[in-house]
């Protein structure tokens, strides 16, 4: 008893030991994977006993079943993205057990049906009942089916979508873009719709190559069987001594039950293969896809049932099955009759009940408060600009690049810009608004080019004068077959999305600050790195409030300065906000710690800052012309100074101009705001910066002096 003990207890922890490491296998997928195709692989090397067989046998037609429901149940055929893979798996496993059957057959074939196993015998048995000719008939028939018919439709069609998903993807992509640009969707939306894509081009293309798996194993199907049944014959009536009637009846039933073990399973495989791939376009499983479109018409239906019944008054053709297909048909299209009947009068009677008892609403007035921030009107002859030629020449590409190039440069996202066809407008108009107030307009012509002289003189090609609309320079309109000559003669040469584009860039930047909105600083504050918001804390709201951040960063985008190191600009306000209430003085401070970034932004193409400097004298006449304190600081200057600052100001930068140079023109810290105020209403794009701002390792050129 003593003994016996020890041992019952030793088997319980192996057996619990054993079950631990099974529930540890199963929990764990990705080695239970690669277990089974290490076993797959050993299976062509080691030899099975027909127990075995016949259970793997079993599973290989169980996997192969489950294969086609869930075919058959999916509504996109992405949702079985891996089928790909799992046709490899069940490839492998059926020529694997081909193997193995073969093993037994030719080594055991001659101890009778049953030696490659109980399923391999039942299927023989069943299919040639006793005659091993309907067997090789019935076997030769499934492989036809199943290489000519099944395998070879449903690799054309994988074939034929992948490289249809091939060639439309640039144009999907495209497709994408524009709607993101147009802001139609937004950046989440249109990483999914890529995303998408790009699952369906690697899904069609693999399905491309697995069809070939298909086509190779009903290949090798078709000569697994031709050997087995050549070498149990030698092997039969060689080495086990049977004569030929005996070893072909039974080596036959056992090399024709093999194949149909195999045969039925990949034909299984095969219609699963050709209904994924055959789904493309139908949204939902198949049974609901198909049952609603094949019942969908029933006038079909109807004519249908008209066809049975003539064919069954047709001499010598059975009348019953055919009248009663008729009689089911045309019950079928009755009811499908009245069931689009009663829907249509139902539709129809909830619009006459909603007409009837819906009382006319008023428009809310809120929804008149709401306007476009950016919107641009064309008039019905510009409309090619948004539809027509090559993608990145419309008119979406461009504003999609200009908002990113803008959100780069200047530190924020500009809002959507909204197109809209004007019929109020002439054909070939345009209007760019700001908040529904309008900016600019201009006049393009979508099948011509404009043509500018880089000096400013008129173009001597044939074509319609004009003026640049974003600058006010002399153009020409030119058919496009004269852009050779104008190149040849170093105009520039502009295509009509680039000219309104460019006339939008420079009306954003001009309005920049107006479009900067409360929420918009909110979000870019809210986005800061975790590590500056700790700043951000500091100062707000217990030092500035973010309405004030809003007016400091709104009073350097007026002057084209960049936000987008706004980490340095809290800084600036972090080390004067407590001092100093003026929001003036506050955006002077941090436009001295964005030095670098000005100086940079204003630099010559040969690296140098080139400045014209104001004088002493209307230094000393500005700051005498300053009246009030902090907030309430004003310029009260006599006009008729105002006017010879403006004349001085002409004169220095038309010198400068004539010398190529664009200068900045330099001030004092305390007068600069007042001087770039006057400075602002007839040069806007002169930047005009104070000693402060000058980095100390900028390089200075004095072109003149006011």
């Amino acid at each position: 008893m003593s003994d016996v003990a020890p041992n019952k207890s030793t088997a319980q922890t192996g057996m619990a030991s054993t079950m631990t490491a099974m529930g540890s296998l199963a929990k764990r997928g990705d080695l239970a994977l690669a277990l089974g195709v290490i076993g797959i692989l050993v299976v062509l090397i080691l030899p099975l006993p027909p127990m075995m067989l016949d259970l793997f046998l079993a599973l290989s037609i169980v996997f192969s079943v489950l294969i086609l429901m869930t075919a058959l149940f999916i509504h996109t055929p992405l949702e079985f993205s891996a089928f790909p893979t799992v046709l490899l798996i069940a490839t492998m496993m059926r020529l694997s057990l081909n193997l193995a059957s073969t093993r037994l057959i030719l080594a055991n074939g001659h101890e009778g049906p049953g030696a490659a196993g109980h399923v391999i015998e039942a299927f023989g048995n069943f299919v040639m009942q006793g005659n091993f000719v309907i067997g090789i008939i019935v076997f030769a028939i499934l492989v036809i089916v199943n290489f000519i018919v099944i395998t070879k439709g449903s690799g054309r069609i994988a074939e034929v979508a992948a490289r249809f998903t091939l060639d439309a993807m640039p144009g999907k992509q495209m497709a994408i873009d524009a709607d993101l640009s147009a802001g139609l969707i937004d950046e989440g939306e249109a990483k999914a719709r890529r995303k998408k894509l790009e699952d369906e081009s690697s899904f069609f293309g693999a399905m491309d190559g697995a069809s070939k798996f298909v086509r190779g194993d009903a290949i090798a199907g078709l000569l697994i069987t031709f050997i087995n049944i050549i070498g149990g014959m030698i092997v039969g009536v060689a080495q086990n001594g049977l004569s030929v009637a005996e070893a072909g009846s039974t080596y036959t039933l056992l090399t024709v039950g093999d194949g149909l073990v195999s045969q039925i399973p990949a034909l299984i495989v095969s219609t699963a293969a050709g209904l994924l791939v055959s789904k493309a376009g139908v949204d939902g499983s198949a049974d609901k896809a198909l049952l609603s479109q094949l019942s969908g018409y029933p006038k079909a239906l109807g004519m249908s049932s008209f066809v049975m019944v003539v064919m069954s008054l047709l001499p010598g053709i059975p009348m019953i099955p055919f009248l009663a297909l008729a009689i089911g048909t045309g019950l079928l299209a009755w009811q499908v009759n009245n069931r689009q009947n009663a829907v249509i009068q139902q539709r129809e009677a909830q619009q006459v009940s909603q007409i009837r008892d819906a009382e006319p609403k008023e428009e809310p007035i809120s929804s008149a408060l709401k306007m476009d921030e950016l919107r641009i009107e064309l008039g019905y002859g510009l409309l090619p600009l948004i539809n027509g030629g090559p993608e990145e020449d419309r008119l979406t590409s461009q504003i999609k690049a200009l908002r990113r190039q803008l959100a780069s440069d200047m530190g924020f996202i500009m809002p959507s810009v909204r197109l809209l066809d004007n019929m109020q407008l002439e054909s070939n108009k345009y209007q760019i608004k700001v908040k529904e107030v309008e900016a600019g307009h201009g006049t393009l012509y979508p099948d011509q080019l404009m043509v500018m002289d880089p000096a400013g003189g008129q173009v001597e090609l044939p074509g319609h004068n004009t003026i640049e609309p974003t600058f006010g320079l002399p153009a020409t309109w030119i058919d496009k077959d004269l852009r050779e000559d104008a190149s040849l003669k170093g105009y520039t040469v502009v295509d009509p999305s680039t000219v309104l584009s460019t006339h939008l860039t420079e009306l954003l930047k001009a309005n920049m600050s107006e479009m900067l909105s409360y929420a918009e600083v909110q979000k870019l504050l809210g986005e800061l790195p975790p590590e500056h918001q700790k700043l951000l804390e500091d100062i707000v709201p217990s030092q500035i409030s973010v309405s004030g951040v809003q007016r400091i960063l709104q009073s350097l985008l007026a002057e084209r300065i960049s936000i987008r190191d706004l980490q340095s600009i809290l800084e600036g306000i972090a080390e004067v906000a407590g001092s100093v209430t003026s929001t003036q003085a506050i955006s002077e401070h941090v436009r001295s710690r964005l030095a670098r970034q000005i100086c940079a932004a204003n630099n010559s193409p040969n690296g140098y800052l080139p400045l014209i400097a104001l004088s002493p004298k209307w230094e000393q006449n500005f700051a005498d012309a300053i009246v009030g304190q902090d907030e309430e600081r004003q310029l009260a200057m006599a006009p008729s100074m105002l006017q010879d600052f403006i004349q001085a100001v002409h004169d220095s930068y038309e010198e400068a101009a004539q010398q190529g140079e664009m200068p900045i023109l330099l001030t004092s810290p305390g007068i600069r705001p007042f001087v770039r105020s006057i400075i602002e209403r007839f040069r806007a794009q002169t930047t005009v910066i104070s000693q402060n701002e000058i980095h100390p390792q900028a390089k200075l050129k004095t072109v003149g002096a006011i």
